[in-house]
């Protein structure tokens, strides 16, 4: 099995080209935000796209998202794909997925920039971000049972038909999700000290918590997460180092599950100890 690579952007066009770059290069397969397409059918895998915030659509567009990887790992091992061909916003985000999802080593990679005009990315990019409107490789017969968010113009009129009544290579369908409505999606780094503060007063062992940090961490411009610091005065009588391993869990799976941001590390320093009178 060989592994190809389209990368650009996110709004590039890079979903609309899927099937004729899959089709030049011949990749019979697809996997494009979260799904595994093959000879025009979703055979796994749960669309990005139905996320309803971009920071849950991104954690599914990478496979992290519990039981998502193994789904569509087991869907490859099926149906033996001769090449597949991975969307991804960055060559790393390409690597990352393979590694997650065990492919072999990406072969060669083709940036969209290489294949669209400045025009043709622009117009992606506004349809995109001021109509809401994503492309989905598939037909929107095959779409519909997956897709639970919203399907906009039909395919007749988003390709001309021919004399002949034939449509160009492979048929796409346009969605708009539904965190294409909400605008653009900021929490805070105060939230985070919120949730923090919570999960800490609840406890009988934590006396004070201070100095807490949010750091994100970026590599090449996309968002690996974040990582938290703070110091803490524990009442004297518990086992440290069990105490602190459970808090550290605590804080990741809350903060995760309340915001779908991941949580990379959680540095925690014991600045004294209090003993009660």
């Amino acid at each position: 099995m060989d592994v190809i690579a389209l990368v650009g952007p996110s709004g590039t066009g890079k979903s609309h080209r899927a099937l004729i770059v899959a089709h030049e290069n011949k990749a019979d397969a697809i996997i494009d935000d979260g799904i595994l397409i093959k000879d025009g059918k979703i055979i796994a895998g749960h669309s990005a796209k139905r996320e309803a915030s971009k920071i849950m659509a991104v954690r599914r567009a990478i496979f992290i998202l519990p039981g998502h990887a193994e789904e569509v790992k087991a869907a490859i091992e099926r149906e033996k794909p001769h090449r597949i061909l991975v969307l991804a916003t960055s060559e790393n985000m390409a690597y990352k997925i393979c590694k997650i999802l065990s492919l072999p080593s990406i072969s060669k990679i083709i940036n969209i920039a290489d294949i669209a005009t400045k025009a043709e990315m622009h117009k992606a990019h506004v349809c995109r971000i001021k109509e809401g409107k994503h492309i989905i490789p598939v037909p929107t017969i095959e779409l519909k049972p997956h897709f639970s968010g919203f399907l906009i113009d039909p395919i007749q009129s988003f390709f001309k038909k021919s004399r002949t009544k034939r449509r160009k290579l492979g048929e796409k369908s346009i969605v708009r999700p539904i965190f294409s409505y909400y605008g653009r999606l900021i929490i805070d780094d105060s939230t985070i000290l919120s949730i923090v503060s919570q999960i800490t007063s609840n406890r009988k062992s934590v006396y004070k918590l201070f100095g807490l940090h949010v750091y994100h961490v970026f590599k090449d411009d996309e968002d690996q997460g974040i990582c938290l610091s703070f110091k803490v005065i524990l009442v004297y009588g518990k086992h440290i180092p069990t105490l602190l391993k459970e808090l550290q869990h605590k804080i990741k799976v809350t903060i995760e599950y309340m915001t779908g941001m991941v949580v990379q590390k959680v540095d925690i320093t014991v600045n004294a100890l209090r003993v009660p009178a």
